[in-house]
């Protein structure tokens, strides 16, 4: 691998740049008008304007990419996340070109990004599975045939994932009033309105595993803790999850390992569960085939650069750790920060910033594209920067993520790093006692006023 083209934006493209480059591989960065003076572009050795500023006519125009490719003479892609990272077509087609796809190949993507063929490949490798229907149903009537699942049950996009399509429902009138909704949201978000059903655990912990593999063999990096969500989307993560004892974490990680070598998996990737909080049972949910969000956390406990790892894979490499290797030292928290105002119901606030103050310090890692007198767009995801924190227990690392966050500044647009702030303080998050549901029912209680 000598040229890398990097086909995303924001923080995880300057992520992506900087890890080639310690590997001593040259980068193109690609671009919309709109960031055509954005920090990734900068620090690439190269860049190519592929479109105007909305998504679908720049970041997710897979012609312009593979174009931008051929000119340039880059040997590999790497697609970070979101955008056309778990495309199937889109890494067929970077094959096809003759270049390196830095993830796994086309067919596994597309494989693991079907929830009904995931839940089948992790059933056949003994990995546990929430109940639910053995496939995608396309109307309510075959949906009522799996009443035996028991109510509450969840309604999901068979062919998606990301929040798109999800309903809870309580029962049969429920259902048939949720279903025609939920699968039309499906099928305009991914061409397929599918739906599959599995039992809802009402007081479920969001645990992930990091797992890498070379397409022979596969090893794990622990867990991550992604309950604190609003909207289904993650907003605090942490390595390791508290109140996850050791017997269900080692079987959840050798679970997550046999999935991955089930499918010949090569590349870095993400098993996700759901834990009943109760019982601490734990069922496989999906697998994200791409770098998460949340990967530094992992770093930071591991001392592995996840990224630098995928790129050698890629280029043909092994793996270079045994599982007996890698191991989890302390505790790492990481806050996504973003350009949303939680006064006004996270609404997306983009404008131009002037003075920004980033935390550093001791242990203190932020991932941002972020710089002084620079617009925010309003066409992409909000996120200006991830705050990531290590100590050496969680005590420590919530600490020190108090003080991170206070150094965090950014005059021009409101963030939500004061909001962090206030969860820190709060005595669930001190014990680690807290689901899927916790963060939004105290958004509401304080909207109500009585947190």
């Amino acid at each position: 691998m000598k040229r890398l083209l990097v086909a995303n934006r924001g923080e995880i493209a300057v992520r992506i740049i900087r890890a080639a480059r310690d590997l001593g591989i040259s980068t193109v960065a690609v671009h919309s008008t709109a960031d055509a003076e954005a920090l990734h572009v900068r620090l690439a050795d190269a860049a190519v304007e592929i479109g105007p500023p909305p998504a679908g006519k720049s970041y997710l125009v897979a012609d312009a990419i593979l174009e931008a490719a051929r000119s340039t003479g880059a040997d590999a892609v790497h697609p970070g996340y979101g955008f056309l990272s778990e495309r199937a077509g889109f890494a067929a087609a970077v094959a096809d070109e003759g270049l390196a796809f830095v993830g796994p190949r086309a067919d596994v993507i597309e494989q693991m990004g079907d929830k009904v063929a995931a839940r089948q490949v992790a059933a056949a490798a003994g990995v546990p599975t929430v109940p639910g229907t053995p496939g995608g149903v396309a109307d309510v009537d075959a949906a009522v045939a799996a009443a035996d699942i028991g109510y509450p049950v969840m309604l999901k996009a068979a062919a998606g994932g990301g929040g798109r399509g999800i309903r809870v429902v309580d029962d049969e009138a429920g259902l048939r009033s949720a279903f025609p909704a939920a699968s039309r949201e499906a099928a305009s978000a991914f061409g397929d309105g599918r739906m599959y059903l599995e039992r809802f655990v009402r007081r479920a912990r969001h645990v992930e595993v990091q797992v890498l593999g070379d397409g022979s063999d596969a090893v794990h990096f622990f867990e991550r803790e992604c309950s604190l969500q609003r909207r289904r989307q993650k907003v605090v993560e942490e390595a390791l999850a508290p109140g996850i004892d050791a017997r269900v974490r080692d079987a959840m990680t050798s679970a997550a390992v046999r999935l991955a070598r089930e499918v010949g998996y090569a590349s870095a990737g993400t098993v996700e569960f759901l834990v009943d909080d109760e019982t601490h049972e734990f069922f496989f949910i999906e697998m994200n085939t791409r770098i998460q969000v949340e990967h530094p956390t992992t770093e930071l406990v591991t001392g592995v650069d996840l990224v630098t790892e995928q790129l050698r894979i890629a280029a043909g490499e092994p793996l270079r750790h045994g599982q007996a290797d890698i191991t989890a030292r302390g505790w790492a928290l990481e806050f996504r920060v973003n350009a949303e105002d939680p006064a006004r119901g996270f609404l997306p606030s983009p404008g131009r910033v002037g003075r920004v103050t980033l935390p550093a310090g001791p242990w203190v890692r932020v991932d941002t594209w972020l710089e002084p007198d620079t617009a925010v767009p309003p066409f992409y995801d909000s996120l200006l920067a991830k705050v990531v924190v290590w100590g050496e227990d969680r005590e420590t690392a919530i600490r020190r993520s108090r003080r991170a966050l206070a150094e965090f500044t950014v005059d021009g647009v409101p963030t939500t790093a004061g909001l962090f702030t206030k969860i820190l303080e709060q005595p669930w998050f001190a014990a680690g006692q807290f689901h899927t549901g916790t963060l939004e029912q105290w958004l509401a209680d304080r909207e109500e006023g009585s947190a």
